[in-house]
């Protein structure tokens, strides 16, 4: 799976919404035929969260981004409602995001936690360099990226829903995976970033080695 996400997210998320989508619409009604194209990107998600096998930040991420994600589907009740509570979503997960900074628990530091413990490393070592300033504004940039994401897919629904009505949710399907995919990349750039910085500033790992054996000392 690891290899294929991007076919599998292609299939799952765009091929099989778009053919349910219009093979169903006239049968059963648009917004039915709507809930109906989510339930492959449900089932692929489910799998996802199984196959990390740890229940971490990331995998509760996608639990709770899908229980939520499918509650404002089934709730809404009809199709433009649908679609309209979909934009609001958005721009409340972009604010939830940007909320992480502000407490200053920003929540791709917490992936990169849930990433670096899966290869092995300790996460409390892990947790305290991340927080170095140097690293920890990275993270922070990141973030604001994830915000950015859902923003950007959020402002373009609105206007196509405005544009098309119900028609734009075939539209809005395409356009989201391209933004996801794009700016997926450059957000994984900057995780690889990281990776450099840490790579290129040992002073950093052996003050955070230091700081945790005083702190083991004094204990």
């Amino acid at each position: 799976m690891k290899n294929n996400f991007v076919l599998l997210d292609l299939i799952f998320y765009v091929v099989f919404p778009l053919a349910i989508w219009n093979l169903t619409r006239d049968d059963i009604g648009d917004y039915y035929a709507m809930l109906l194209s989510s339930v492959p990107g449900i089932i692929y998600t489910i799998f996802r969260f199984i196959a990390l096998k740890k229940v971490n930040v990331f995998g509760l991420y996608i639990i709770a981004t899908l229980v939520a994600g499918t509650l404002v589907d089934v709730l809404s009740g009809n199709a433009i409602r649908l679609l309209w509570n979909n934009v609001i979503y958005s721009y409340v997960v972009a604010g939830t995001f940007l909320f992480t900074i502000i407490i200053k628990k920003p929540i791709a530091l917490y992936f990169g936690l849930d990433f670096v413990e899966l290869q092995g490393h300790d996460r409390t070592f892990s947790k305290r360099l991340f927080y170095q300033k140097k690293i920890y504004r990275i993270f922070a940039w990141i973030v604001v990226g994830f915000a950015l994401q859902d923003i950007i897919l959020a402002t373009l629904k609105a206007w196509l829903i405005s544009a098309y009505g119900v028609e734009a949710f075939d539209k809005g399907i395409i356009i989201r995976q391209v933004i996801n995919w794009g700016l997926t990349f450059i957000i994984m750039g900057g995780f690889f970033y990281i990776g450099k910085v840490i790579n290129e500033s040992p002073e950093l790992m052996e003050k955070v080695k230091r700081e945790l054996e005083e702190e083991e000392l004094s204990s």
